[in-house]
């Protein structure tokens, strides 16, 4: 739910909380005038009206102390988020500002590569958006083909290539990029 729609629902559980918060005050000063004048059969009519309305008065208004709660978390909980999102951007920015001659190099690196291995512009255009991580399903909405198209053309990359998959390309890059691994002691 929207701001706005939360904002909306709100206003009209309060105007229901009105309506009904009237009602049952005229059903109520309705009452007293019944039963000065001794009529006790219409004053257990607007007995059971005013209770009404005090129920559903009752009701929305609880309905509308919950939406407010919940606009208040919702807005707490965007803004924490909004927040991490800010230092993720400015950690990513700062990364790339720092690695930028590196990155430049690696990507020249990646594509000198794609280009021993024979690939077609299509085919380095999918190596590069599988190397990024997309799913083949992503590939294809991206470049507006079927899946069936992509996942022919990753295993013409694979074939070429010399690899057996996804894992074999990423790995073929990063492989040395990120170190000799550790066992854990």
């Amino acid at each position: 739910m929207s701001a706005t729609e939360g904002r909306s629902e709100i206003a009209s559980n309060l105007a229901l909380v009105v309506v009904f918060g009237l009602i049952a005050a005229l059903a109520a000063i309705d009452l007293v005038l019944d039963l000065r004048s001794g009529s006790s059969t219409h004053a257990l009519t607007e007995t059971a009206l005013a209770m009404i309305g005090i129920g559903a008065a009752t009701v929305y208004a609880l309905r509308v102390r919950t939406l407010a709660r919940e606009a208040k978390e919702l807005r707490e909980q965007t803004e924490f988020l909004a927040a991490r999102l800010d230092v993720s951007q400015a950690d990513a920015a700062r990364w790339r500002r720092d690695a930028s001659a590196l990155i430049t190099g690696l990507g020249e690196a990646i594509d000198q590569q794609l280009e021993r291995w024979g690939l077609s512009a299509a085919e380095k255009e999918i190596a590069l958006l599988l190397l990024k991580g997309l799913s083949h399903k992503e590939i294809a909405e991206l470049r507006a083909v079927v899946e069936t198209t992509v996942r022919q053309q990753a295993r013409s990359i694979y074939r070429k290539a010399g690899l057996t998959g996804r894992n074999d390309l990423a790995a073929f890059f990063l492989e040395d990029l990120l170190g000799p691994h550790v066992a854990p002691s």
